[in-house]
């Protein structure tokens, strides 16, 4: 199983037992690595519920002491200093108690906050370094489900459920030692109903544990399907899916709703068992009690205080539920986020890079393999030589392997055996600096990036003046709208009044990579979407874009492989022609064939 077939697993809930546990220990390692930086703040939030919770805890026994012993001696002896002593002793360790409480949630606060800004600064960094192959087989859904819910949901452990089971949990177990300081015979009761209640408590985690792993995939599920309709909502309304898309998003939901009543149903019959088990556990607690505060062998106070104990020992428990609650979700959610942290890129950088300050072109495929994945191979034994400075248009029916040359150059992904080399480097041991400034591609959809037309024309030149930015814009013809627009270069592109046509956006990129200057430009289907006056005005642009250096263009569109100085026609991953335009169109070949059939429908 590849890494990213094992990751898009992850979405599902048949995991075998190895799975399980290796996940687990995957997200265990993450979390170690995350709280690792805040050990110093954890120790010291520690501390403090620690002493908060034994001040708190200690309420009922200064009770008992006052009934037993203040409250005697005030009726008896008119001496009201130890019942004075014993509220102000009562009042200060509950408030200080109350204060450390406070504290340790600012503290737990800025541990989860610090642990969320690390986790949701390395979602984006490490997805984003990501290979190609990852990105077009893990559905943008799924990683805005990792960014969005998925954090929310550990955010919710760490910010509340953490606390409501540390402090539960230890106001149970000092609450138990004080018991059995004051009572031990009331103790054993408590300790004896603690078997029923851990049959209880466990019954509840199992069933919560699954219900919330179906919850986190059925929570992905939805979330991808609105994501995948409202970004292809155009073909959406050009097919009238709307009725489709609203059956299946009701599914969907449906199943949703489904999975979180399931869990509201745990809770009621877990909220009714919990409560009868107090209310045993305190009936006979009182009724023995009071055998024994007849007989004179416990005073009056001490029952008091062991029943309050009884009761302050269940109340934290519901809290321990909900962390339950919020530690299945969030434990469903930290193992997807882990295994994404844990995708390796299929497209590696070298150990030991190469420099190559000053690049030529020249681009070289040595006896190339290429499939994709664990599918038929889509080059087979692929060789060819680039000149630099040479322009070199790919031609061939769809599936020949046109954009699959243009992947392996730009380096989105690497072959399968042999080498795809520039001015004699494999791209392989090539510096990713230099890589990226030798070679960029420009794609038929021109995607604009939230910001000014300036800040995309200096995408790849992030440092460039704006005499540059206007120069690169004046050199490719965009220059003349971009002056035309509201702000002119400092039009927001994603506001009204900023927007621009598909032609408009082309001219964009191409200013954007003449401004890039790279050794080898690369143009997959970049007039595809444009009509023909859009075309003809960005063919004059490719032009000046196209001079002195070595360029790939990758069109169905023959117009556009009038500038080329070579054409190479591709079928099923193999080179069957290699020639000039000129030749080519007169010959007999497949590329005749094709420019015949393209004059004939411009007629």
């Amino acid at each position: 199983m590849s890494t990213v077939q094992g990751t898009r697993g992850e979405d599902r809930n048949d995991y075998s037992k190895a799975e399980s546990r290796a996940i687990r220990r995957r997200s265990v390692r993450l979390l170690g690595v995350l709280v690792k930086p805040m050990t110093p703040l954890v120790a010291l939030g520690g501390v403090v519920v620690v002493v908060s919770t034994l001040l708190r805890v200690i309420g009922p026994t200064l009770i008992a002491y006052g009934i037993n012993t203040a409250l005697p001696r005030a009726l008896e002896v008119a001496d009201w200093m130890p019942a004075i002593m014993i509220s102000a002793a009562y009042v200060l360790t509950g408030g200080i108690g109350a204060l450390l409480m406070g504290w340790f949630v600012v503290l737990s606060a800025k541990i989860t906050q610090a642990i969320l800004l690390d986790l949701r600064t390395r979602i984006f960094q490490h997805t984003q370094r990501l290979s190609l192959e990852f990105h077009e087989t893990y559905t943008s859904g799924r990683i805005i489900s990792r960014q969005t819910s998925d954090l929310e949901s550990i955010r919710e452990l760490l910010d509340g459920g953490l606390n409501q089971l540390v402090s539960g949990a230890l106001y149970g177990v000092f609450t138990l030692m004080m018991l059995f300081l004051l009572d031990w015979r009331s103790g054993l009761v408590l300790v004896a109903m603690g078997i029923p209640l851990a049959f209880l408590m466990r019954w509840f985690y199992l069933q919560s544990q699954k219900g919330y792993r179906e919850s986190r995939v059925v929570s992905a599920k939805l979330i991808v399907q609105f994501v995948e309709t409202m970004t292809g909502i155009r073909a959406v309304k050009a097919f009238r899916k709307e009725q489709r898309n609203d059956g299946e998003f009701g599914q969907v939901s449906a199943d949703y709703r489904n999975v979180n009543l399931r869990l509201v149903k745990l809770y009621g019959v877990f909220d009714p068992a919990l409560i009868l088990l107090a209310n045993v556990t305190m009936a006979v607690v009182l009724l023995w009690g009071a055998f024994r505060v007849v007989d004179g062998s416990l005073l009056i106070g001490s029952l008091l205080a062991a029943v309050l104990y009884i009761r302050n020992f269940f109340s934290p428990l519901e809290e321990v539920a909900m962390f339950l609650n919020s530690y299945q979700s969030a434990t469903a959610a930290l193992e997807k986020v882990s295994g994404v942290l844990e995708e390796a890129p299929s497209v590696p950088d070298p150990d030991k890079p190469v420099d190559l300050w000053e690049a030529r072109g020249n681009v070289h495929f040595d006896d190339v393999e290429f499939s994709y994945g664990s599918g038929a191979v889509v080059l087979p034994g692929f060789s060819l030589d680039i000149p630099a400075g040479q322009t070199v248009a790919l031609v061939g029916t769809t599936g020949a392997g046109k954009s699959t040359l243009a992947k392996l150059i730009s380096r989105f992904y690497d072959p399968s055996r042999g080498s795809v080399q520039l001015d004699g480097v494999d791209l392989r041991a090539l510096h990713p600096k230099d890589l990226r400034r030798a070679i960029v591609m420009v794609t038929q959809e021109a995607y604009l990036f939230s910001g000014t037309v300036a800040d995309n024309i200096a995408l790849g030149k992030p440092d460039a003046t704006m005499e540059q930015i206007h120069a690169a814009a004046e050199a490719v013809g965009a220059d003349a709208f971009i002056q035309a627009l509201p702000d002119g270069y400092d039009t927001d592109v994603n506001k009204r009044g900023g927007r621009v046509s598909a032609g408009q956006r082309q001219l964009i990129s191409f200013a954007r990579a003449f401004l890039a200057d790279p050794a080898v430009l690369i143009l997959d289907e970049a007039t595809a979407s444009l009509d023909m006056p859009s075309e003809r005005q960005v063919q004059q642009a490719l032009q000046t874009l196209l001079a002195d250096r070595t360029a790939i263009i990758i069109a169905h569109r023959l117009s556009t492989v009038s500038i080329a100085d070579r054409v190479l026609v591709m079928e099923h991953g193999r080179m069957i022609e290699d020639d000039t335009p000129e030749a080519l169109i007169s010959g007999t070949g497949k590329f005749a064939q094709l420019h015949a059939a393209w004059r004939e429908s411009l007629v």
